[in-house]
């Protein structure tokens, strides 16, 4: 627990009606537009997207850009900016090593999205080399990579922070929602126009279910509040519903609500998922806002469990750090116990309000979203009829959702006959598209000009999982069967097919000498003898799947048996 640290000093947290206004003006505008073409780019991914609108639009009030390595310091250390102000969460910009060792202090950049288009500028005062351990710790608490705030630091994030002030052109495009788009200084002015004086913001990356419903009126009862309730429309955990099925699903609720009594707009935040620093950076963000006071909720902004099966963080850590900050902020904290359903009363109650000896039940946000996911029922003391049903639309039952067979293994093992065995008895069963991507297929077709380099066959099956990604998205069909020999590879795959379907890999565990036996290319002899570099299981490694679903060994078994084995795996799972 951090409280001492929020002790330290007393400082104002900004002024009442006051935000950041990072965008320029016309003249500005034309000048840095002609400056683009001679400054190196930055491209942004979508949580640095994020950040900048957050950033630009005043919602991270009091930053004017991207920290500076003594605000990152000491933001890491005791949860202020080097000037004083408390601030929980570094918002730092990565740079891979290539840009990181080519820039300067005292260059400027200019920041892009994905499709080029123009941002706007950014001073570069301050580069440094990212101790990722130290701010793993430091932060989340924790090396786990488990934590997604953690595993995104080692395996997405760049080499080095560059900071200093932004100079915005443009915020970044959105095609959906823009109506709900607003930014803080837009929402205050609905609340002055309204003649909102006291509102309680709530924000939140799952659908709302009744107990957050429960949660949220009593909320406004308790404050004498009207609600803002933001949704995250940025990068949240790993297997979230995505923000258009939860906008659907908050439509639907609306209607629950007291007429005219609450204001729904998307934040277009990237979530760290630290727990209490996080619910630390909602209550100054909802302050930026225009609230007054804000909802902590019982495990707020909780990543889950660690590699031990034991919560990252106390389930009540987070409400106690922002009842202590909340003077400071100004504003005021409304936190809960956990909400619990009495069957018998046909009621909600707070934990610590059950009497004793009556019976309790309970389903998570996350609990509900895995019933979705595996086809099964939801009751409706847990959330709304109408709430299933915009769920169900995107996130159907496996038996209606696409999938992914991703057969990996040494050149010889039998993936590709496997995978031709699965694509007719798929193609037999009927019920979905079927698309066969096999290693040498795939080359042929979409991957011609690269070679066999290490770097260049890691490229073809990162490609072969896009296009998975997109078949399971689709509700088809994908059968690979590529060697993938790398873990990092076959896990980031598995990230992005997951989300949309299911996800089945099979271990082609055929042993070295049979798959040696089989080559009648004579692959292997070559390989032995020198004649070919970098060939997997001889002198580039095979790394052996640990998380698999399947592991089979076509030595003494035929095609059509293993195939037989697949199937009947994946009709266990519901997806036949």
């Amino acid at each position: 627990m951090e409280s001492n640290v929020i002790q330290q000093e007393t400082l104002p947290h900004g002024k009442e009606n006051q935000l950041v206004d990072l965008i320029v003006d016309r003249e500005r505008y034309n000048i840095l537009k002609k400056l683009s073409s001679t400054l190196p780019d930055v491209v942004l991914n979508q949580r640095q997207l994020c950040d900048f609108e957050m950033l630009v639009t005043g919602a991270y009030s009091p930053l004017t850009g991207f920290m500076k390595h003594i605000d990152y310091e000491t933001v890491l250390d005791r949860m202020r900016l080097s000037t004083g102000e408390l601030w929980p969460v570094p918002i730092c910009l990565d740079v891979p090593d290539s840009l990181g060792e080519s820039l300067e202090a005292g260059q400027s950049v200019m920041l892009r999205d994905p499709e080029g288009f123009l941002l706007g500028m950014m001073n570069v005062e301050d580069i440094w080399p990212v101790d990722m351990e130290k701010e793993a710790v430091a932060l989340f608490g924790t090396r786990d990579r488990k934590h997604p705030g953690v595993n995104y630091l080692y395996t997405r994030s760049g080499r080095f922070y560059i900071g200093g002030t932004i100079e915005a052109m443009n915020l970044p495009i959105h095609s959906d929602f823009r109506q709900l788009r607003r930014t803080p200084n837009e929402v205050r002015a609905i609340f002055a126009k309204l003649g909102w004086k006291r509102v309680v913001g709530f924000q939140t990356r799952h659908p709302i279910h009744r107990p957050q419903f429960e949660m949220t009126i009593q909320a406004m009862q308790k404050s004498g509040a009207n609600l803002l309730l933001l949704p995250v429309a940025g990068e949240t955990k790993p297997g979230d519903f995505d923000h258009f099925t939860r906008m659907r699903c908050y439509r639907k609720v609306s209607s629950h609500y007291p007429p005219d009594s609450f204001l729904l707009n998307l934040l277009p935040m990237a979530m760290r998922m630290a727990g209490p620093r996080d619910a630390l950076l909602h209550l100054i963000m909802g302050k930026n806002f225009g609230c007054t006071h804000f909802i902590i909720g019982h495990d707020h902004s909780s990543p889950g469990i660690n590699s031990n099966g034991t919560p990252f963080y106390n389930s009540e850590d987070a409400a106690a750090l922002a009842d202590e900050a909340a003077p400071e902020v100004g504003v005021k904290v409304i936190s809960f116990k956990k909400m619990v359903y009495l069957p018998f009363e046909d009621e909600y109650r707070f934990e610590d309000n059950v009497p004793e000896k009556s019976e309790t039940i309970f389903l998570s946000g996350t609990d509900i979203r895995k019933r979705i996911r595996a086809g099964k029922h939801v009751p409706e003391w847990a959330t709304f009829p109408e709430v299933v049903e915009e769920l169900k639309k995107s996130y159907p039952p496996p038996s209606g959702q696409g999938l992914t067979i991703f057969l990996t293994g040494l050149s010889g093992a039998g993936k590709s006959t496997i995978a031709n065995v699965l694509y007719a008895k798929f193609m037999e069963i009927g019920t979905r598209p079927v698309t066969l991507l096999d290693g040498d297929i795939v080359r042929r077709n979409l991957s011609s000009e690269l070679n066999f380099s290490r770097e260049h066959r890691d490229i073809n099956v990162r490609r072969i999982g896009f296009v998975a990604t997109e078949i399971t998205k689709n509700r088809g069909v994908a059968i690979c069967a590529p060697i993938a020999p790398y873990k990092k590879t076959r896990a980031e795959i598995r990230e992005s097919i997951e989300e949309y379907g299911g996800f089945f890999e099979v271990h082609v565990s055929t042993p070295i000498d049979e798959c040696e036996k089989r080559d009648r290319k004579g692959m292997y002899a070559r390989a032995r003898a020198g004649l070919l570099k970098g060939f997997t299981g001889v002198d580039d490694p095979y790394e052996i799947p640990e998380n698999n679903e399947i592991t089979i060994d076509t030595t003494n078994i035929t095609p059509d048996e293993a195939a037989h084995e697949i199937l009947l795996f994946v009709g266990q799972k519901g997806y036949l």
